[in-house]
């Protein structure tokens, strides 16, 4: 059976023979032909030149030849800074002085838009039998985008203001969306990591209806739909299934045998939930083959697509993405090979800061990477927003479990979930992005302790 063909089976909710695999490349795939990310996400011919490496090499069912959030935002009037390895990131919002709901439209033509659509065609030509998933940025975050920090209190202050900005959001993602279908792609992914920072209640008041619309209007146009969101999503699952998306990607944040008992009383397919760092990133291909193969094994062939929790950084090894591959196509073989087969545990040992005894406050926002996840970006720029009135008495810096060492802090200091915010060594914020008002109350209450 064909990738696209496995792919469309289970999100029909049939048991197929074997798990499908997804592998969401990003910046990752720049390496197999020596690029920068930079070089790759802003040229057409280099994208597909990867995109057509990593689909030979990676055994893939399904792809993107995209991953990037930040395409309609630079479009609107977004400023990216760019990076070797990562994705772009927004660095300024048009929004943020000024809360006025902008008209414009995305057209067809603008901004990377026509590369995107140029590689999804070629792409789409060359491997027809692979499932093409086409990813936009989804309302909440592109809003954010836009807004900045200022959203989470707009939520609160101005809801009229925000629900008018989300659905204008709406209504551009959808028209980039009418785009990736015209370019051939079989299933639409609304990407909203920002979903993972907001409660039930938010969500059923900013996004219900946003997402219902767009999943409606997917379904009418015969298009397949997965709804994918980073972070602790947890006690959004149910509030997301009731949009009524084919799928929900989700990451390792989340316990996916719990959440798939919530999707499948809606009908929804799960993908997921790959470690991105402690197996993919620093893991032996063992480990990642290990990994893929109690996924598949606990989750079944039937609603379940296996993926990592989100685009693959760039430096994990090009050898432990073919092995998962190699799981995926011949499972039981690579299960006998892995019998004896032992994970050591490498991480290093640490020591804490002595926070009682530091003269200024330490605020450690612990995050998968500013750079590349938008829930951690945000989550560090509202500490450092509420730092800023207190000089050098408060230090913010990130802890990116990019590295071991700050793997290492994570572990150390009990976390499960990310991002999240400690100051002086205690958790006070666990995927949920405090007001800036808020956190400058508990950097003052933090100070009078010294």
């Amino acid at each position: 059976m064909k990738g696209k063909e496995l792919i469309f089976k289970v999100l029909q909710g049939e048991k197929v023979e074997r798990t499908p695999w997804v592998p969401y490349t990003g910046a990752q795939i720049a390496n197999l032909k020596g690029y920068t990310a930079e070089e790759m996400f802003r040229d057409g011919n280099k994208l597909l030149e990867c995109c057509l490496e990593a689909e030979s090499q990676y055994s893939p069912d399904g792809m993107t030849p995209m991953f990037d959030l930040q395409v309609e935002a630079e479009i609107l009037g977004c400023e990216l800074t760019w990076y070797k390895n990562t994705p772009p990131t927004v660095s300024s919002h048009p929004l943020m002085n000024e809360f006025v709901i902008p008209t414009k439209k995305i057209a067809k033509d603008e901004g990377r838009i026509p590369l995107i659509c140029d590689t999804m065609r070629k792409f789409k030509q060359a491997k027809p039998e692979i499932a093409m998933y086409g990813l936009i940025c989804g309302p909440f975050t592109l809003a954010s985008h836009l807004r900045g920090t200022n959203i989470f209190m707009d939520m609160y202050d101005d809801e009229d203001k925000v629900k008018e900005l989300i659905n204008y959001c709406t209504e551009v993602v959808l028209d980039v969306a009418q785009y990736y279908i015209e370019a051939g792609c079989d299933i639409i992914a609304p990407v909203d990591p920002l979903v993972s920072q907001i409660s039930p209640d938010m969500f059923e008041t900013f996004l219900e209806a946003p997402y219902t619309k767009i999943f409606e209007t997917l379904k009418a146009q015969h298009v397949y739909s997965s709804f994918f969101v980073c972070g602790d999503v947890t006690r959004n699952i149910e509030p997301m299934c009731k949009t009524k998306p084919d799928a929900i990607g989700i990451d390792e944040n989340v316990d996916i045998v719990e959440a798939k008992k919530i999707t499948d009383a809606y009908q929804v397919t799960i993908s997921g939930n790959l470690q991105l760092t402690i197996t993919m990133l620093m893991g032996t291909q063992q480990d990642n083959q290990k990994a893929a193969i109690e996924l598949m094994d606990k989750m079944g062939t039937q609603r379940f697509i296996l993926a990592p929790g989100c685009d693959i950084p760039f430096d994990v090894p090009v050898a432990n993405v073919i092995g998962i591959g190699q799981a995926v196509q011949n499972k039981e073989m690579v299960k006998k090979a892995l019998e004896n087969y032992v994970k050591t545990d490498e991480l290093p040992e640490i020591t804490l800061p002595d926070y009682k005894n530091l003269d200024y406050v330490l605020v450690e926002c612990a995050t998968i990477d500013a750079q590349t996840c938008a829930a951690c970006t945000y989550t560090v720029s509202a500490a450092k927003k509420a730092a800023e009135k207190f000089g050098d008495k408060v230090k913010v810096v990130e802890r990116s479990i990019m590295t071991k060492e700050n793997l290492a802090f994570v572990v150390k200091v009990g976390l499960k979930n990310l991002p999240a915010i400690c100051i002086d060594g205690e958790i006070r914020h666990i995927s949920l992005i405090p007001p800036v008002e808020e956190l400058e109350k508990e950097y003052e209450e933090a100070l009078k302790n010294k």
